[in-house]
């Protein structure tokens, strides 16, 4: 520092001394940093533990609370866990029920049909002894219980019972032929009946109509018709192999 002449000889003059020059130290900032974290470190470490400790004196207590919730977690999963389970078990017993519910429908229609099928057996009992009581009467060829109904849209089923009365020594070789008396279903026009030939018109029923018997045959089958055709009448033959001439016939009627 330069110091002026004049100033110098007024010193001497009056005796005055040179001031004291103080030097001060400077921190760099990179110490500056460390120092202004650690106080804010400080600071807050001082108002976290005043924030805990204000809040058990204030009757709320941050641990005692996480363990709670720490607790309610593990419960809530261990929860989820037999929820889990008691769902499977559910689907398990709803399957298992589905599968009973379905076997008793089975078998209840199985009974039912069990039961017609019984009551079917029984009414032909009762005509089959009947019929063995009057075989001293009854000679010849003949065709009982001739009967017909829709099974879809297209198709009728019959059935009917042919029975040779007397004392038959043999079997009775032969087939039967059927005769369907059809009306179409309506039309712009009048309709006109439609006449159906078994099996002539419909080969693949040839097996159902084929007889075999010494005593007596049961026949079942089906045929086609036109879609909503109404079955008027059904006209039953039966046939001697090598013979013509019908040996029996059967006319059933609807109105």
């Amino acid at each position: 520092m330069h110091i002026p002449l004049w100033w110098r000889r007024v010193r001497r003059h009056f005796g005055i001394s040179a001031p004291r020059m103080t030097v001060r130290t400077h921190l760099s900032w990179p110490w500056r940093a460390v120092l202004a974290v650690a106080l804010v470190a400080v600071i807050g470490g001082m108002w976290w533990w005043g924030f805990d400790f204000g809040q058990i004196f204030g009757g709320f207590n941050r641990r005692e609370v996480e363990v709670k919730v720490t607790a309610l977690e593990a419960e809530a999963t261990q929860l989820r866990a037999e929820t889990l389970q008691l769902r499977a078990k559910s689907s398990r017993l709803e399957s298992e029920l589905a599968m009973a519910q379905g076997a008793q429908s089975t078998l209840s229609k199985q009974v039912t049909e069990l039961q017609g099928e019984n009551s079917q057996v029984k009414e032909e009992l009762v005509f089959l002894q009947k019929l063995v009581a009057d075989s001293s009467k009854q000679v010849g060829l003949s065709i009982q219980r001739l009967a017909a109904e829709r099974a879809h849209d297209d198709i009728f089923r019959y059935s009917m019972l042919v029975v040779r009365g007397g004392n038959p020594t043999g079997e009775f070789d032969g087939t039967l032929a059927l005769q369907a008396t059809l009306l179409p279903a309506a039309t712009a026009g009048p309709a006109r009946p439609v006449m159906l030939m078994l099996p002539d018109e419909q080969p693949e029923s040839a097996p159902a109509l084929k007889l075999n018997f010494k005593y007596y045959q049961r026949v079942e089958g089906s045929f086609r018709a036109p879609p909503g055709a109404q079955l008027r009448s059904l006209t039953a033959r039966a046939f001697e192999r090598g013979q013509a001439n019908p040996r029996a016939t059967r006319t059933l009627s609807f109105p």
